[in-house]
Order: C-alpha cells, then structure tokens, then sequence
C-alpha cells in the first residue's frame, strides 16, 4: 500500500534531490510539490519531482536554497500533520473503554420524550424530565391479557412443599386445560423524591389460573396470584456497548395465593431492578433478596424453584411485541432449576386494538401453587396491553 498523499515517505525523494542539486529553481512551489505528492504511481511521482529538479538547476544557487528551504518546510508540516494524528489517536483509545459506561445527554432524552420519541423504559416509567405526568395516575405494567386456551403438559393433581402442614394428600381432579389471565397496573406516588429524580411507585400484578371447562369439580379458579409492590425508581444516564442504561430501583414485593393450608404459597422479597434499552429492544435484571418467613414458612426451598432473579428481553417490532424471560436459582446441584417464558404479541387486525397473544413457558413455578412442579404450559389469547406500546410509524 503506497504511503499516504502527505506523509514524509513521499516528499523524501525532493529533499534528497535538493541536496545534490547545484541549482533548484523558485518553479519548485508549493502548489508543486504538493501536485507530486498526490501522485499514487511510485514512479510518476519521481519523475515529479525529476522534472522539479531539472527547472531549479537553470535558476542558479539562490533558487536552488529556496527550492531546499521549501522543501524542508513542507517535510516538516507532513511530520507534524503526522504526529497530530498519532496524538489524536492515543486520545481516542482510552475513549473507546470511557464510552463502554458514557454518560448520555439529559437533555436529548428530555426533549425525545416531549415529542413522544422516548425510549421504550422511558414511554413506561416517566423517566426523563419531560415524561412526568404527575402523581396517582394509573399506568400500565405488566402485560394485560386474557388466555382461553391454557394447556399443561403434567397437572399438578396433588401440589407439595418442604413444610407437611402445606402437602396436599389426596387428587384434585384437575384438568390439563384452563384459562388463565392477568391484570397489572401501577400509579406514581411520590414524584422527584431527590431533586428532579427519584420517584416512589406502587404497583398491582393478579394472575388466575381457572378451570372453566372442568364442570365435574364446579369450574374452580384453580390458582389466583397477588402481587402487590412499591418501587424507589431512579433515572441513569449511562451506556455499556450500545445499550442506555435507563433506570434503576429497588422495592418491597408480596407474592401470595391467598389461600389456606394445605394449599397457602407465600413469600416477600426486597427487589432489584436494573433497565437498558436500544432502539426497540429493552432488557430488565432482577435480582433479589428473600425475606424470610421463619418456622411459619409454607414453602421454605421457593428461591431454589423460581429462583433468585430473572432477566426480561423485549423486542418492538411495529405491532409484534416479542418477550423472553429467563430465571434460575443460581445454584448448582441438586438445587439448580429454572425456567423460560416466552410471549408472542400479535396483530390481529389493524381496527382492533387488541393483539393476539401466544404464551410458551417451561420449568418450575408457572405459578406459586406450581413453585417446585416442572411442567410446559402453551397458551392462547388476546392482550389488551403489552409491556410497551407499538412503534407504529
């Protein structure tokens, strides 16, 4: 590869030249030289610089001085073109490690969020300066939806825990397939809590699982799930490979099937949350801490089922919303179990604005009853509202 146009290695041969040329001519300008340095052919570029030579031996030593002192000159701009641009890249190197956790600009997101471009994070927890909406307005949460057709491939006719008092004895005559459905909101209480950032949330999970097709044991709602949580959310501004890191909180979160024993599930646990997103994908971390329930425990091995935390991918893709959540126990052995979920949000008609929704999950703990039961579930329904709203242009 030939040096480049202004770099020392092609304006050598001129210097040489002028030193054993008798007499170099006021010809040899800079519009000249630089004309020959920007010859690519080895060759031709010589043969430049001959013919600049050849012109200054008619214009006797005081032309040839000139000649030599332009020459150096310009010898010396390409060395310091040259170094500025290995000084600029020793600048940039530490750079690019810097941008792996950069700071991002406040004000940008501020103003995407006022023209309703925010980030996915942002579009659902008010994130930036100009998304907050105030307090005590109700919000969405977790997806909304309502499942017909919810199948499992092992009932759990007779669920079980490490405590005897919660170990059910004798079938219960399930049916393979339910319906199952899911309301969740959440409201702003507290707004700016530290400044202008900081805000309080409260929010509101309920999952039913119903045997509605199962006439011979009166239709029972087989398994209902509350969820009630408070969040201390905080808004960052940093950048790890691409994606924005956009918020972190930590909260109290309940978990109960409200029901007596045997059949009582319970557990509480101090929550983590930690949300990126770029462009229409958005991932959420959520380790946590067990609280513990004591002797009165009614499923004291719960963190080696449903785990302690789980990771939540989501893509926007115009009207399809995709979801992956993955969690596990975090232990090995015998105590190493987990599960994966994955939700398909899809358009059934553009006048209606409910999605269609398809819902795979495998593992342990689809539900509190289920904690320590391995099964595959599929289901089948309509969503009324996903994790985020389309990017419909």
């Amino acid at each position: 590869m030939s040096p480049p146009k202004s770099s020392p290695a092609r304006l050598l041969p001129f210097v040489l030249l002028s030193a054993v040329a008798p007499g170099m001519a006021q010809t040899a300008d800079a519009t000249s030289l630089e004309r020959c340095a920007a010859i690519e052919i080895d060759a031709a570029r010589l043969a430049c610089y001959d013919t600049l030579a050849r012109r200054a031996s008619s214009g006797g030593p005081q032309q040839a001085d000139l000649a030599a002192q332009e020459a150096r000159q310009a010898l010396q701009a390409a060395q310091a073109e040259a170094e500025a641009r290995a000084a600029q890249a020793r600048e940039q190197a530490p750079r690019r490690g810097d941008d792996l956790f950069r700071h991002d600009d406040d004000a940008l997101d501020s103003a995407l969020a006022n023209v309703g471009r925010g980030s996915l994070l942002d579009s659902r927890w008010e994130l930036a300066r100009d998304s907050k909406l105030g307090i005590f307005n109700f919000r969405a949460y977790k997806p909304l939806y309502l499942l017909p057709a919810f199948w499992t491939s092992d009932v759990n006719d007779m669920p079980r825990s490490e405590n005897p008092d919660n170990t059910v004895t004798a079938p219960m005559g399930l049916d393979s397939i339910e319906a199952k459905f899911q309301l969740s909101f959440k409201t702003k209480a507290v707004e700016n809590l530290f400044g202008d950032n900081g805000d309080i949330w409260m929010g509101y999970t309920q999952s039913s699982r119903w045997q509605v097709y199962n006439g011979e044991q009166s239709r029972p709602f087989r398994e209902t799930n509350y969820e009630p949580e408070v969040l201390l959310v905080f808004r960052n501004g940093y950048s790890i490979a691409g994606w924005k890191g956009r918020m972190a909180a930590v909260g109290i979160n309940h978990q109960s099937n409200g029901r007596g024993d045997p059949l009582s599930r319970s557990w509480n646990r101090i929550m983590f949350n930690i949300g990126l997103d770029r462009d229409d994908w958005a991932l959420v971390l959520r380790p946590w801490i067990r609280v513990s329930d004591g002797d009165d425990d009614d499923n004291p091995d719960i963190e080696d089922y449903i785990g302690r935390g789980d990771a939540t991918l989501t893509h926007v893709r115009g009207r399809n919303e995709f979801s992956l959540m993955a969690r596990h126990s975090l232990r090995g052995g015998d105590r190493s179990h987990g599960a994966l979920q994955f939700d398909w949000g899809f358009p059934i008609h553009r006048s209606l604005p409910m999605r269609g929704r398809l819902q795979l999950f495998h593992g342990y703990g689809e539900s509190l009853i289920d904690y320590n039961h391995k099964a595959t579930y599929v289901g089948l329904g309509i969503s009324l509202q996903e994790w985020f709203e389309p990017r419909v242009e």
